[in-house]
């Protein structure tokens, strides 16, 4: 019986809202505990987002990954110790509160993704900031971290790393397949899970981060709640169509995507200039689920049941938008009892978990790698 660890998985998204915790215990392969409900989310300051903003568009001009100027030593400073303090609250929590049932002695191991603020697998590049070093420091204990770049590094695209996990899920779950797992953060990606259980992964295009960015230009907050804005406007289907005309989606696969790779329909007298925002809101938010219905053009056959996690699950506009456009049923991961806000903090504890037993994380069907390949770097408390 292979060992089995708990950890911690820390995710701070493409969608920057905040940083997402899970402890589970795994094998890092079928056994997945996680009955109770440890899981916990802290949001970034309005003035750390804003940092974070400036770092994502100064890391455009990076030309080596280990360089940190201006904005990007200020993101990564605030990243590391916004993580510090958000673990270090939760161990303080679960000590204090012994009938919480987890002794945080015995955590094994976390796992750090980081946050992501460039992204360019075709240059075998991939950023994500945070001292990895720095936080197994401060909390005593194991870190996993820089998931990515030995798949870039291999020819890979780095992205998506969670399909392992969507697919120990699934198989514990016992659905019938082929099923999709789609995941909507600020980009969305998908993970087909085929008849004999084969892996076939990639960035869809767009998830929340285009609608953030529309409702954030016109200054009514940083995100579209509950798709209530969206839902007050209509569709305007010729610039819909414009947008799918985009050399991503006849792209072959493997592929992945950077954060701003659409950011250039916000120029100025580009697709959406002169939209109210209400329209085009409901725009994008159509965009991001015809996006998806385009990558179902390239699993071998139609999914039983769409199963998205994510925050685009808090979305009803756009959920009833996959509904219209995807084949087989749409379910929200909350309806099979998993977590749908923390599927990639806990995601990353069993990565975590993974790379310490030497078992692969990317796949020539999810990352276009050559061999599956395992990867993270440990890094030991020191002192």
């Amino acid at each position: 019986m292979s060992k089995k660890y708990t950890a911690i998985g820390l995710m701070s998204g493409t969608s920057m809202d905040g940083i997402d915790l899970a402890i589970i215990t795994t094998d890092g392969e079928d056994l997945i505990e996680r009955d109770r409900l440890d899981v916990f989310h802290q949001e970034f300051s309005s003035s750390d987002r804003a940092v974070l903003e400036k770092a994502v568009t100064e890391a455009v001009g990076l030309a080596d990954r280990s360089d940190r100027p201006g904005w990007l030593a200020t993101a990564e400073q605030i990243i590391t110790e916004k993580h510090i303090e958000f673990v270090r609250n939760i161990i303080n929590a679960f000590s204090n509160n012994p009938q919480w049932g987890l002794d945080t002695s015995k955590i094994d191991l976390i796992g750090f993704h980081g946050q992501t603020v460039l992204h360019r697998p075709q240059q075998a590049m991939t950023v994500q900031l945070g001292d990895c070093q720095a936080l197994a420091d401060a909390v005593n204990i194991p870190v996993i971290g820089d998931f990515r770049q030995v798949d870039v590094e291999a020819g890979g695209q780095g992205a998506p790393l969670v399909p392992i996990y969507h697919q120990a899920l699934v198989k514990r779950a016992g659905l019938k397949l082929p099923v999709a797992v789609l995941n909507v953060g600020g980009v969305a990606n998908v993970t087909y899970i085929g008849e004999n259980g084969e892996l076939l992964a990639f960035d869809t295009g767009p998830g929340n981060a285009l609608i953030d960015d529309w409702v954030s230009q016109h200054g009514v907050g940083e995100m579209d709640a509950d798709g209530a804005i969206a839902a007050q406007g209509e569709i305007n289907e010729s610039v819909l169509s414009v947008l799918l005309d985009n050399p991503y989606f006849l792209q072959d696969l493997p592929k992945s995507l950077d954060r701003n790779h659409f950011s250039h329909i916000f120029e100025k007298r580009g697709p959406l200039e002169g939209m109210s925002l209400e329209e085009g809101a409901m725009t994008l938010t159509s965009f991001t689920a015809f996006a998806v219905a385009r990558a179902e053009l390239l699993f071998p056959l139609p999914p039983k049941q769409w199963i998205v996690c994510g925050g685009g699950v808090r979305n009803p506009t756009l959920m009833a938008e996959f509904q219209k456009c995807l084949s087989g049923e749409v379910l929200s991961a909350g309806e099979l009892g998993w977590s749908s806000d923390y599927m990639e903090a806990e995601a990353f504890a069993y990565l975590a978990v993974r790379s310490k037993r030497g078992l692969p994380l990317t796949f020539p069907l999810t990352t276009g790698v050559e061999t599956p390949l395992t990867a993270g770097v440990l890094h030991k408390p020191q002192g």
